[in-house]
């Protein structure tokens, strides 16, 4: 099984793009702390790069900026590659499913901050419904 479970800050703003086929790809990088401290008394964190698909890419890159704090579910996904000077490097991924915000954004108002609406519904189409005072409390079962 491949699954982890992380939460931490955003390490700078999430970058949004799309592949050639037209599908949302979202890079980001999360600091995490470890739940202990060295020898010195120091906190010690691990930075971990995060790529989120399609509708949860366009909602991290939405409401989340430098700073703001995520927790993130998904998988652990290493690669290889070459660099510059032909150096043989491993990188680690974690590829996110999904992606809680736990910072509430400054400029989001309640009403959009959140889940993301389903594609196919228009987001603000909803009306809150309107509470009606009512008079007298003598037929309240309480």
């Amino acid at each position: 099984m491949n699954r982890v479970f992380l939460i931490g800050n955003l390490t700078r703003d999430p970058e949004l793009a799309e592949t050639n086929t037209g599908t949302s790809v979202c890079h980001f990088s999360i600091a995490v702390n470890r739940g202990f401290s060295s020898s010195d008394g120091e906190r010690q964190t691990d930075f971990f790069n995060v790529t989120a698909w399609r509708g949860t890419a366009e909602t991290v890159a939405k409401f989340c900026k430098k700073g703001s704090k995520v927790a993130v579910t998904g998988s652990i996904q290493m690669r290889q590659y070459e660099d510059n000077q032909g150096n043989k490097r491993t990188a680690v991924d974690i590829i996110a499913q999904e992606v809680e915000f736990l910072t509430r954004a400054n400029n989001a108002s309640s009403e959009d901050f959140g889940a993301p609406a389903p594609a196919s519904a228009p987001r603000g189409g909803k009306k809150k419904p309107v509470l009606e005072a009512f008079e007298g409390d003598s037929d309240m079962p309480f």
